[in-house]
C-alpha cells in the first residue's frame, strides 16, 4: 500500500513538471524570447517592415522634437499631436523656440499632415489668423522632413524602408514598456523606391536635397514590432552660410489605437496671398 501510494506520488510530481514545463513554454520566455526573438533575428528586415505595421494599428498619438545646430547655435522646436496612419492624416501643435535675444513669444503652430501637402496656421506675417497656409510638400527640396518643423510621423517610419544597416543593439524600457533598441542607416533613395505613394515623392526629394542620403538612425520597437521612438540624423546644405546644418529629429509614438479625427481645411480657408518674411 505505501509502495503504491509513493508510485503515485511520484507519478504526480512527473505530472506537474511536465505540466509546468508546458505552461512555461507558452508564457514563461524571458526577455528576448519568442515573438522577440524573431525581431532581433533579422534587424534589417524588420526595421523594413516596421511602417506596415503602423498602417495595420490604425493610429497613434505622437510627439516630436527638432534640434538644429549651425554656427554654434542650437535650436529645439517641439510637436505633439495625433497621426491616421490608414488616412495618411495627422494633427500637430508645434512650438517654436524663442528668439535668440528670449523676448518674443511665437504662438503655437498647428500642422495638418497630409498626402503631398502641409497646412499651416499661425505661420507667416500677413496671414489672416483664420487662415491656413498649404505647402506642396514634394516641392520641397527635404519632402517636408524638416521645414515643417516635425517630421511626419509616418514619413519618419517609411525612412526605415531604406535601411542598409542595422544591429540590435539590445533590450531596454521607453516610457515603461520594453522595447527593442536598433541602430543602423538608411537610405532616402532606396526608401523612395519602396515607400506607399503618399510618401514616395517626400522622400525622393529629400534625397536629392539634403547633403547625403544616408540617414543614421536609432529606432526602438515594442513586441508587436510597432515604433515607438525613432531619432533621424538630417544633415543639409544652409545656403545662406558655409558648412551644413545638422538636424536630429525625434519621434514618439504612444496611445495606439487612440481616435484620430483630423480635418482639412476647406478651400476658402486657405490663404491665397503672399507671406511675408520676418
Amino acid at each position: 500500500m505505501a509502495e503504491r501510494q509513493h508510485r503515485q506520488a511520484r507519478g504526480a510530481v512527473v505530472v506537474v513538471a511536465v505540466l509546468m514545463a508546458g505552461v512555461c513554454a507558452a508564457g514563461c520566455s524571458g526577455g528576448g524570447s519568442g515573438p522577440a526573438d524573431a525581431l532581433a533575428a533579422d534587424p534589417v528586415g524588420t526595421l523594413r517592415r516596421a511602417p506596415d505595421t503602423l498602417v495595420d494599428t490604425g493610429s497613434s498619438k505622437a510627439s516630436t522634437s527638432m534640434e538644429m545646430a549651425t554656427g554654434g547655435t542650437r535650436v529645439t522646436i517641439r510637436g505633439e499631436g495625433v497621426y491616421d496612419y490608414r488616412g495618411r492624416l495627422g494633427r500637430l501643435r508645434v512650438l517654436l523656440p524663442q528668439d535668440p535675444a528670449g523676448t518674443s513669444e511665437h504662438r503655437p503652430i498647428t500642422e495638418l499632415l497630409a498626402p503631398g501637402a502641409l497646412f499651416m496656421k499661425n505661420r507667416g506675417a500677413g496671414v489672416p489668423a483664420d487662415k491656413w497656409v498649404r505647402v506642396d510638400t514634394a516641392g520641397l527640396s527635404d519632402g517636408n522632413l524638416v521645414t515643417g518643423g516635425a517630421t511626419d510621423p509616418l514619413a519618419a517610419a517609411e525612412v526605415l524602408r531604406g535601411t542598409r544597416t542595422a544591429t540590435y543593439v539590445g533590450v531596454t524600457e521607453l516610457a515603461g514598456t520594453e522595447v527593442r533598441h536598433y541602430r543602423g542607416t538608411a537610405d532616402l533613395t532606396a526608401a523612395a523606391r519602396s515607400a506607399s505613394a503618399a510618401n514616395r515623392g517626400v522622400l525622393a526629394a529629400a534625397a536629392k536635397g539634403f547633403a547625403t542620403a544616408a540617414v543614421p538612425f536609432d529606432v526602438y520597437l515594442d513586441d508587436e514590432g510597432r515604433i515607438r521612438k525613432v531619432r533621424h540624423r538630417f544633415s543639409f546644405v544652409n545656403g545662406q552660410q558655409p558648412g551644413t546644418v545638422a538636424v536630429a529629429s525625434t519621434t514618439l509614438l504612444y496611445d495606439f489605437g487612440v481616435a484620430a479625427d483630423v480635418r482639412l481645411p476647406a478651400a476658402r480657408d486657405i490663404y491665397a496671398g503672399k507671406i511675408a518674411e520676418g
